[in-house]
Protein backbone atom coordinates (compact mmCIF):
# COMPACT_ATOMS: atom_id res chain seq x y z
CA UNK A 1 0.00 0.00 0.00
CA UNK A 2 1.31 3.24 -0.89
CA UNK A 3 0.33 7.19 -0.33
CA UNK A 4 2.36 9.40 -2.73
CA UNK A 5 2.38 12.88 -2.96
CA UNK A 6 2.57 13.79 -6.39
CA UNK A 7 4.09 17.86 -6.92
CA UNK A 8 3.70 19.64 -10.18
CA UNK A 9 5.17 23.18 -10.68
CA UNK A 10 7.30 23.08 -14.04
CA UNK A 11 4.86 25.42 -15.92
CA UNK A 12 2.41 28.17 -15.00
CA UNK A 13 0.32 25.07 -12.92
CA UNK A 14 0.95 24.83 -9.64
CA UNK A 15 -0.44 20.98 -9.11
CA UNK A 16 -0.74 18.68 -6.60
CA UNK A 17 -1.92 15.35 -5.74
CA UNK A 18 -2.19 12.57 -3.75
CA UNK A 19 -2.35 9.08 -5.31
CA UNK A 20 -3.11 5.82 -3.12
CA UNK A 21 -1.81 2.43 -5.28
CA UNK A 22 -1.58 4.83 -7.97
CA UNK A 23 -4.79 6.13 -8.08
CA UNK A 24 -5.21 10.07 -7.49
CA UNK A 25 -7.96 10.63 -4.39
CA UNK A 26 -7.14 14.35 -4.46
CA UNK A 27 -6.03 16.87 -6.24
CA UNK A 28 -5.41 20.53 -5.83
CA UNK A 29 -3.91 23.31 -9.05
CA UNK A 30 -4.61 26.50 -10.08
CA UNK A 31 -2.24 28.21 -13.81
CA UNK A 32 -2.15 31.38 -13.17
CA UNK A 33 0.20 34.13 -15.57
CA UNK A 34 2.25 35.36 -12.22
CA UNK A 35 3.19 31.99 -11.19
CA UNK A 36 2.56 31.65 -7.52
CA UNK A 37 3.52 28.57 -6.93
CA UNK A 38 5.66 29.93 -3.61
CA UNK A 39 2.56 31.06 -1.97
CA UNK A 40 0.31 28.18 -3.14
CA UNK A 41 2.33 24.81 -3.24
CA UNK A 42 2.33 24.53 0.77
CA UNK A 43 -1.13 25.77 0.82
CA UNK A 44 -1.97 22.81 -1.58
CA UNK A 45 0.10 20.22 0.02
CA UNK A 46 -1.79 20.68 3.60
CA UNK A 47 -4.89 20.76 1.73
CA UNK A 48 -4.86 17.34 -0.46
CA UNK A 49 -3.24 15.61 3.10
CA UNK A 50 -6.60 16.79 4.81
CA UNK A 51 -8.83 16.34 1.94
CA UNK A 52 -7.62 12.43 1.70
CA UNK A 53 -7.85 12.21 5.80
CA UNK A 54 -4.36 10.80 6.50
CA UNK A 55 -1.13 12.55 8.21
CA UNK A 56 1.59 13.68 6.53
CA UNK A 57 3.47 10.94 8.46
CA UNK A 58 1.05 8.40 6.07
CA UNK A 59 2.88 9.28 3.07
CA UNK A 60 5.35 6.98 1.59
CA UNK A 61 6.78 8.91 -0.97
CA UNK A 62 6.94 12.42 -2.70
CA UNK A 63 7.14 12.49 -6.45
CA UNK A 64 7.87 15.63 -8.26
CA UNK A 65 8.04 16.99 -12.05
CA UNK A 66 11.80 16.99 -12.64
CA UNK A 67 11.44 19.10 -15.82
CA UNK A 68 12.51 20.45 -18.31
CA UNK A 69 10.08 23.78 -17.58
CA UNK A 70 10.19 26.84 -15.96
CA UNK A 71 13.88 27.78 -13.89
CA UNK A 72 11.91 29.13 -11.04
CA UNK A 73 8.43 26.58 -10.83
CA UNK A 74 11.42 23.68 -10.84
CA UNK A 75 13.31 24.68 -8.15
CA UNK A 76 10.09 25.56 -5.98
CA UNK A 77 8.63 22.36 -6.55
CA UNK A 78 11.82 20.21 -6.10
CA UNK A 79 12.56 22.04 -2.63
CA UNK A 80 9.62 21.38 -1.49
CA UNK A 81 9.61 17.27 -1.85
CA UNK A 82 13.04 17.70 -0.92
CA UNK A 83 12.04 18.79 2.04
CA UNK A 84 9.15 16.70 2.84
CA UNK A 85 11.74 13.55 1.83
CA UNK A 86 14.41 14.72 3.88
CA UNK A 87 11.96 15.93 7.31
CA UNK A 88 9.90 12.41 6.94
CA UNK A 89 12.77 10.11 5.59
CA UNK A 90 11.01 8.68 2.59
CA UNK A 91 12.41 8.04 -0.97
CA UNK A 92 11.84 10.76 -3.70
CA UNK A 93 10.73 9.97 -7.05
CA UNK A 94 11.21 12.01 -10.48
CA UNK A 95 9.20 11.68 -13.47
CA UNK A 96 9.80 13.63 -16.54
CA UNK A 97 7.74 16.72 -17.33
CA UNK A 98 6.98 16.47 -20.79
CA UNK A 99 5.71 12.60 -20.32
CA UNK A 100 3.30 13.69 -17.67
CA UNK A 101 2.07 16.46 -20.16
CA UNK A 102 1.40 13.45 -22.84
CA UNK A 103 0.08 11.36 -20.84
CA UNK A 104 -3.41 13.33 -20.64
CA UNK A 105 -3.45 12.61 -25.11
CA UNK A 106 -5.43 9.39 -25.81
CA UNK A 107 -5.03 8.39 -29.05
CA UNK A 108 -4.91 5.41 -31.04
CA UNK A 109 -2.63 5.51 -34.08
CA UNK A 110 0.42 8.41 -34.97
CA UNK A 111 2.25 10.40 -32.56
CA UNK A 112 1.96 12.42 -29.47
CA UNK A 113 4.19 15.31 -29.17
CA UNK A 114 4.58 17.63 -25.94
CA UNK A 115 5.65 20.99 -25.87
CA UNK A 116 6.29 23.55 -23.31
CA UNK A 117 7.09 27.01 -23.88
CA UNK A 118 10.67 28.51 -24.26
CA UNK A 119 11.96 31.57 -24.88
CA UNK A 120 10.95 32.80 -28.37
CA UNK A 121 9.88 30.21 -31.29
CA UNK A 122 11.73 27.71 -28.83
CA UNK A 123 9.97 24.89 -26.91
CA UNK A 124 11.57 21.73 -25.04
CA UNK A 125 9.57 18.87 -26.10
CA UNK A 126 9.35 15.19 -27.16
CA UNK A 127 7.79 12.22 -29.29
CA UNK A 128 5.48 9.27 -27.47
CA UNK A 129 3.87 6.57 -28.67
CA UNK A 130 0.06 6.10 -28.20
CA UNK A 131 0.97 4.36 -25.60
CA UNK A 132 3.33 6.80 -24.38
CA UNK A 133 6.98 4.98 -24.98
CA UNK A 134 8.97 7.58 -25.52
CA UNK A 135 10.65 7.21 -29.45
CA UNK A 136 12.36 10.49 -28.90
CA UNK A 137 14.47 12.10 -26.38
CA UNK A 138 13.82 15.37 -24.78
CA UNK A 139 15.26 18.24 -27.40
CA UNK A 140 15.28 22.47 -26.97
CA UNK A 141 14.20 23.37 -30.71
CA UNK A 142 13.63 25.98 -32.70
CA UNK A 143 10.03 25.37 -34.41
CA UNK A 144 10.03 26.30 -38.33
CA UNK A 145 7.78 25.43 -40.91
CA UNK A 146 10.36 22.68 -41.45
CA UNK A 147 9.87 20.94 -37.96
CA UNK A 148 8.78 17.63 -37.96
CA UNK A 149 8.39 17.17 -41.48
CA UNK A 150 10.39 13.46 -41.59
CA UNK A 151 7.12 12.19 -39.41
CA UNK A 152 4.58 11.44 -42.13
CA UNK A 153 1.81 9.78 -39.56
CA UNK A 154 -0.46 11.91 -37.34
CA UNK A 155 1.07 14.25 -34.82
CA UNK A 156 -1.06 15.54 -32.23
CA UNK A 157 0.52 18.61 -29.98
CA UNK A 158 -0.42 18.78 -26.59
CA UNK A 159 0.91 21.63 -24.10
CA UNK A 160 1.07 25.57 -24.20
CA UNK A 161 2.87 26.56 -27.00
CA UNK A 162 -0.10 25.89 -29.63
CA UNK A 163 -0.64 30.04 -29.97
CA UNK A 164 2.83 30.52 -31.12
CA UNK A 165 2.94 27.00 -33.43
CA UNK A 166 -0.03 26.61 -34.81
CA UNK A 167 1.45 29.46 -37.68
CA UNK A 168 4.49 27.25 -38.51
CA UNK A 169 3.41 24.03 -38.22
CA UNK A 170 0.31 23.61 -41.23
CA UNK A 171 1.17 19.96 -42.33
CA UNK A 172 -2.08 17.99 -42.73
CA UNK A 173 -0.92 15.36 -40.63
CA UNK A 174 -0.46 18.14 -37.71
CA UNK A 175 -2.91 18.01 -35.21
CA UNK A 176 -3.24 20.18 -32.27
CA UNK A 177 -5.14 19.07 -29.11
CA UNK A 178 -5.35 22.84 -27.10
CA UNK A 179 -7.28 21.76 -24.39
CA UNK A 180 -4.27 20.17 -22.77
CA UNK A 181 -2.27 22.53 -22.12
CA UNK A 182 -0.01 22.16 -18.83
CA UNK A 183 1.30 19.04 -16.68
CA UNK A 184 -0.87 17.97 -14.05
CA UNK A 185 0.05 16.17 -11.08
CA UNK A 186 -2.92 14.33 -11.55
CA UNK A 187 -1.44 12.46 -14.44
CA UNK A 188 1.84 11.44 -12.39
CA UNK A 189 -0.24 9.19 -10.11
CA UNK A 190 0.35 6.07 -12.17
CA UNK A 191 3.91 7.14 -13.50
CA UNK A 192 5.07 7.71 -9.34
CA UNK A 193 3.93 4.46 -8.45
CA UNK A 194 5.12 2.50 -11.29
CA UNK A 195 8.41 3.45 -10.04
CA UNK A 196 7.45 2.79 -6.24
CA UNK A 197 7.43 -0.55 -7.38
CA UNK A 198 10.61 -0.69 -8.82
CA UNK A 199 12.43 0.96 -6.36
CA UNK A 200 13.16 3.81 -9.34
CA UNK A 201 14.16 6.73 -6.91
CA UNK A 202 16.83 9.70 -6.83
CA UNK A 203 19.36 10.62 -4.32
CA UNK A 204 17.59 13.48 -2.24
CA UNK A 205 20.78 14.93 -1.28
CA UNK A 206 22.10 15.35 -4.97
CA UNK A 207 19.08 15.70 -7.40
CA UNK A 208 18.66 18.72 -9.05
CA UNK A 209 15.77 19.79 -11.72
CA UNK A 210 16.26 18.56 -15.55
CA UNK A 211 16.95 22.40 -16.72
CA UNK A 212 17.72 20.95 -20.39
CA UNK A 213 19.46 24.56 -20.25
CA UNK A 214 21.81 27.20 -18.67
CA UNK A 215 19.49 30.04 -16.93
CA UNK A 216 20.11 33.30 -18.82
CA UNK A 217 20.02 36.72 -16.90
CA UNK A 218 19.29 39.29 -19.47
CA UNK A 219 20.16 42.63 -18.46
CA UNK A 220 17.71 45.43 -18.47
CA UNK A 221 17.97 48.17 -21.27
CA UNK A 222 16.43 51.20 -19.41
Amino acid sequence: MAHILNIETATKNCSVSLAYNGITISSREIAEEGYSHAERLHVFIEEVINKASINISDLTAVAVSQGPGSYTGLRIGVSAAKGLCFSLGIPLIAIDTLQVLAQQASISDGVIIPMIDARRMEVYSAIFSPDFKKTREVRAEIITENSFHDIKEKIYFVGDCAAKCKPFLTQSNHIFLENIVFPSAKEMSKLSYIKHLENDTVDVAYFEPYYLKDFLITTSTK
